[in-house]
């Protein structure tokens, strides 16, 4: 058999299961999709969802509980611009919200001219923002995301802990971020993700993001894998992959590993039995 085409075995415990989802259509992506200088508009600045983008989010949603996905993840990481927390809340959060003082909305009504609802935070996964996974960084006003402050009005539920800065410090209006240094962020998140303690994890991102990402970290994978991984994302796509800790340094132990012999007694498996036979014949000639 050839080696390269047989299957190949690792620890499930070393394993995660991820979820990849593009945001929907964002206003930008409407103008951009017929002439790209058209993303250079100020009026994109941080882009929310149009209203297709928001039925391509009622509809990814729908399959999500249909496929029981939503039942099993443990976690969504979005990036912390206005499409993607649109689509993370919308997609993954909980159904209809009821004003109540004790529990926040995930978001609130109308959030980002979504003319929707406030969406619920009970009964979903807890949503986290991370800068690491926004989209390629600088120039384009879409890609510039507002200050933290205003999200935590819009988004009272989601977790924006982890981001330091209140104000968008990383995007630059004259200088645009290299391919490689999207791809270096991207793998960067990878390793920050594999730190995590759950298994079942959805990242709601960018195209560009993904693409970039995935085209590093897959450059040596089988041919075919790659250009069924790697692929244009489309806009509220998602695409479930595995990734294992081949460096075995993470600290989790298996769940549902069982150690054997309790209680304990002899235990000679057959195969080492006749290995030990046949040293001893050996032994004797």
């Amino acid at each position: 058999m050839d080696s390269g085409s047989s299957p190949s075995l690792f620890p499930l415990h070393r394993c995660k299961t991820i979820h990849l989802v593009r945001h929907g259509q964002g206003i930008h992506n409407v103008e951009g999709a017929k002439n790209y200088k058209k993303l250079m508009k100020p009026e994109y600045f941080d882009a929310h969802l149009t209203p297709l983008g928001w039925q391509q989010v009622d509809n990814l949603r729908k399959h999500v509980h249909e496929s029981g996905l939503s039942k099993r993840i443990e976690l969504v990481i979005t990036s912390p611009l206005l499409r993607a927390l649109q689509t993370a809340v919308g997609v993954f959060g909980g159904e209809g919200y009821t004003d109540r003082m004790d529990i926040l909305p995930l978001m609130v009504a109308n959030a980002g001219y979504s003319e929707r609802p406030s969406i619920s935070s009970l009964n979903c996964p807890p949503i986290i923002a991370i800068e690491l996974c926004r989209e390629h960084l600088g120039v384009h006003p879409c890609d510039n995301r507002r200050s933290i402050s205003d999200y935590q009005f819009l988004f009272p539920a989601v977790d924006f802990s982890l981001i330091e800065s209140d104000e968008d410090i990383l995007w630059k209006a004259n200088v645009r971020e290299l391919k490689e240094e999207v791809a270096a962020r991207g793998l960067k998140f990878l390793n920050w993700l594999s730190t995590r303690k759950e298994k079942e994890i959805a990242i709601v991102t960018h195209g560009g993001f993904l693409f970039h990402t995935l085209s590093a970290l897959l450059n040596d994978c089988d041919p075919l894998a790659k250009k069924e991984m790697c692929k244009h994302f489309a806009n509220c796509e998602l695409r479930s992959m595995v990734i294992v800790d081949r460096s075995m340094t993470g600290s989790d132990s298996s769940t549902t590993n069982y150690p054997g012999k309790i209680p304990d007694g002899l235990d000679l498996p057959s195969g080492v039995a006749s290995e030990n036979l046949e040293k001893e014949k050996s032994n004797l000639v």
